[in-house]
């Protein structure tokens, strides 16, 4: 068993777990949909605390759901599975990425 304050062998620290958790989903948050809803609502409820109460809570909930599902494979699937899943799900998720970008880019050529 582990002294108090000491880390598993391969395992990173809190900080490290903390600060690469938080800069991961701030940036990845920087100028989606949901920051752009956030602004939104913002503008016309003349709320903002209420706003970023709500929105907090949101991103809270979602990322417990995020954890638990996460927790859930990581004990039901093998790393390496795991692991490959997630590189095929990004590859997916950026080819859809490119792919409506490029429609985007068809449409707007168009109407030029």
């Amino acid at each position: 068993m582990n002294e108090p304050g000491e880390m598993d062998a391969g395992r990173p620290g809190f900080v490290a777990v903390l600060f690469s958790t938080f800069t991961t989903v701030f940036l990845a948050e920087l100028g989606d949909k949901t920051q752009l809803a956030t602004l939104l609502l913002s503008a016309q409820s003349g709320s903002p605390g209420l706003v970023f109460l709500g929105a907090a809570l949101a991103l809270i909930c979602s990322s417990l759901v995020g954890v638990l599902v996460g927790q859930w494979l990581a004990r039901t699937l093998p790393p390496e599975r795991l692991e490959f899943m997630a590189g095929v799900l990004m590859v997916c998720l950026g080819l859809w990425l490119g792919l409506q970008a490029s429609r985007s880019l068809i449409v707007i050529g168009s109407q030029a």
